[in-house]
């Protein structure tokens, strides 16, 4: 019986592999990813101080 699972997860593992490789390559997903936040970084530099902050008023 162990054998029968054995081979099982063997067929189901192949089957990822095969699924994972005929998936959308990573690389141009992270480059998107990391030029947009490296532009968000910018923006939030370029931003003048003080700019979108509250104060807490005390009443």
């Amino acid at each position: 019986m162990a054998d029968v699972h054995l081979t099982l997860h063997r067929l189901r593992a192949d089957e990822l592999r095969a699924e994972a490789a005929r998936a959308v390559p990573r690389e141009p997903i992270r480059t998107r990813l990391g030029w947009t936040l490296v532009g968000l970084g910018l923006y939030l530099v370029r931003r003048p101080a003080g700019h979108g902050t509250t104060r807490a008023r005390l009443a």
